[in-house]
C-alpha cells in the first residue's frame, strides 16, 4: 500500500463529498486496492485518516508556496495572484484544494481540536505568504491588506465548497487585483 496513494484518494473523496460523517473508511479506501481493514492498521478511524490527509494536503500547498516564492520569473504581484490560476486549474479537474481547510474549521469548531488546529495553521501559513509578498512590494499596512486578500480567498473557497461555480474564482481574482492596485496606489501616494 502506498501511503500517498491512499491520502490522494481520500482527499479526492473528501473534496467531492465533504467532511460528512457518512464518508467512511471504505469510501476513502475506494479503488486503492486497500480494504478498510488494511487502512485501520495505519489509521484507526476516519478522523485519523482525515487528519493525515489534511496534513498531507497542507504539505503539498506549503511546497507549492515555497516553489512559487523562489520562482524568479514572476514578480511579487504575479505571485500574489498565481493562486487563483492554480485554483482554477484544479477546479477544472474537479479538485477543490483549500476548501477542505475551510470546511474543517466549520466541521470541527472547537479551536483545540487537532483537525481545527491543522486547518488554522494552514490558514495562518497562507496569510503569512501573502503578507511576505505584500511586504516585498512595500505596500502600506501589509498586515491589513493581507487580511483583506485572505478574506477574498476564503470567501472564494467557501463559495466553491458550496456552489462549485468556477466563475467565482475569476470574480475573486478581479477583487484581489483591485485590492492590490489600490494598495499600490496608496503606497505611491496616489490616494493621499
Amino acid at each position: 500500500m502506498q501511503r500517498e496513494q491512499v491520502l490522494e484518494h481520500a482527499l479526492g473523496v473528501l473534496e467531492l463529498h465533504g467532511l460528512s460523517p457518512e464518508i467512511s473508511l471504505e469510501m476513502m479506501a475506494g479503488d486503492t486496492s486497500c480494504s478498510a481493514t488494511d487502512l485501520r492498521r495505519f489509521w484507526p478511524d476516519r478522523e485519523a485518516l482525515l487528519y493525515d490527509a489534511l496534513r498531507y494536503h497542507g504539505e503539498q500547498i506549503d511546497a507549492w508556496r515555497h516553489q512559487l516564492l523562489h520562482d524568479t520569473s514572476l514578480s511579487a504581484q504575479q505571485k500574489l495572484l498565481r493562486r487563483f490560476d492554480t485554483l482554477s486549474e484544479y477546479v477544472s479537474n474537479q479538485r477543490y484544494p483549500g476548501c477542505l481547510f475551510i470546511a474543517a474549521c466549520s466541521f470541527y469548531p472547537d479551536p483545540g481540536h487537532p483537525v481545527h488546529c491543522l486547518a488554522e495553521r494552514q490558514k495562518q501559513a497562507s496569510w503569512q505568504h501573502t503578507h511576505d509578498l505584500l511586504s516585498e512590494l512595500e505596500v502600506d499596512n501589509p498586515a491589513l491588506v493581507a487580511g483583506q486578500m485572505e478574506l477574498i480567498m476564503e470567501g472564494c473557497l467557501s463559495r466553491l465548497l458550496v456552489k462549485r461555480h468556477p466563475q467565482d474564482i475569476e470574480t475573486a481574482r478581479m477583487l484581489a487585483e483591485d485590492l492590490l492596485t489600490l494598495a499600490l496606489c496608496r503606497k505611491n501616494g496616489a490616494l493621499g
